[in-house]
């Protein structure tokens, strides 16, 4: 009868990677844009730059631009990120390793900036996107110096050299520790958020799955007592033929909504319904137990249809109240109230029998706390009842939304 939302792995699946895959890309696209501009600019300054020779320039610009390429699609693209990031991150280090090389003898070429200087940083972010953090922070310092170490052999030494090498040097390296943290932090958001948001759909499941469980015991209850019970008591009061007739009906009626349970017989669909469905209801659930009864319904113009499952519930619920007057007060003086306005639906069920006192009432008992006030509570409405000596007075409150 019970379909309970599954808290397992499956619930919670979709949303595990969901922010940090978009962190992801987000720092994908950043990076991509961001190395294509240090890039182009590198670029325009190796085409004509002097500092190594031609044929030197030609190799390490193919080497270099290639894969650099590459990877500003790739981030931009999404595609193969941290394949072609870090393939370039491994590159540009063996390009600096051979700089000394492809400049050496042309020292009157070597002032002014050479165009690896601009991709330093292009390789420390690029590792952002391919290698753990503990790399990423090796490339961070290592690149940078290794740079300083080729810069200085290019330009021969001397101390003037040296301070303003180590002045880039640190400039770079705190630049790439800075972009890595940033990119370190945006993940570490974005996995916490990711695992607040899969406790929160487990724990939301779990309460689903709970209240499933609650409600179809609630349902079950009332359904036995309104149907089952009923009809045993009707049968065991029987003394004539029209009232063992009755009792028939009655169990035939009980077993009908017992095998139809699994298919919310009870309740049905939630299509509007005119305000007269709860007086016509509340008519022929009296009619049933052989008692006339007399219902007052003031007329409200523009008070509009109800949802059928209220409806219905206000109705099985004032039906129960009524069952409960003829039963234990003999239907003395029994009569019902149906307002029904723009801001809600009051259904009030007399009796002036003698009542009875509520704290005396059994945890078994099922025919108030199940069949009325859990009913009414389970569409978003209020039940009271109020007893005493002079009778009883069942109100049922739903209130429309606003």
């Amino acid at each position: 009868m019970s379909a309970e939302l599954p808290a397992g792995p499956l619930a919670v699946a979709d949303a595990t990677f969901f922010t940090r895959g978009r962190i992801e890309r987000i720092l994908g696209l950043v990076i991509g844009i961001g190395c294509a501009v240090l890039g182009v600019q590198a670029f325009l300054n190796a085409l004509t730059s002097h500092q190594e020779a031609p044929l030197w320039r030609i190799v390490l610009m193919l080497v270099t631009f290639s894969p650099l390429a590459l990877m500003v699609v790739a981030g931009i693209s999404g595609i193969l990120m941290r394949v072609f990031s870090g393939l370039f991150a491994l590159v540009f280090p063996l390009v600096l390793v051979a700089w000394p090389i492809a400049t050496a003898g042309r020292g009157e070429f070597a002032d002014g900036e050479p165009w690896i200087w601009y991709l330093i940083n292009v390789a420390t972010v690029a590792t952002a996107l391919a290698f753990p953090l503990t790399v990423q922070y090796i490339w961070a310092g290592g690149v940078p110096l290794l740079y300083g170490v080729v810069r200085v052999l290019q330009l021969g030494g001397g101390t003037e050299v040296i301070v303003e090498t180590a002045r880039q040097v640190v400039f770079a390296i705190i630049l790439a520790v800075v972009m890595n943290l940033v990119g370190f932090i945006l993940r570490r958001l974005a996995a916490d958020l990711d695992h607040a948001r899969a406790d929160a759909v487990q724990s939301y499941a779990v309460a689903a799955s709970a209240d499933a469980v609650e409600q179809e015991r609630v349902t079950v209850a009332a359904l036995m007592h309104d149907s089952v019970l009923a009809a045993l008591i009707a049968a065991e009061r029987a003394r004539s033929p029209r009232e063992e007739d009755l009792a028939v009906a009655m169990a035939r009626e009980a077993l009908t909504r017992l095998a139809n349970a699994d298919r919310d017989a009870e309740e049905g669909p939630d299509d509007p319904v005119e305000p007269s469905f709860i007086v016509d209801g509340l008519v022929a659930a009296a009619h049933e137990h052989g008692v006339d009864l007399p219902v007052t319904s003031p007329r409200t113009d523009g008070s509009g249809p109800l949802p059928g499952r209220v409806a219905r519930a206000l109705v099985l619920a004032g039906a129960q109240a009524v069952v409960n007057a003829i039963e234990h007060a003999d239907a003395a003086g029994l009569r019902a109230e149906v307002i029904v306005d723009q801001r809600r639906v009051l259904v009030r069920i007399t009796d002036d029998g003698a009542g009875f006192d509520a704290a005396t009432v059994g945890e078994d008992r099922l025919g108030i706390r199940g069949s009325i006030v859990a009913r009414i509570a389970a569409v978003g409405g209020h039940a009271r009842v109020r007893s005493s000596p002079d009778g009883t007075v069942v109100e049922l409150r739903w209130e429309r939304n606003r």
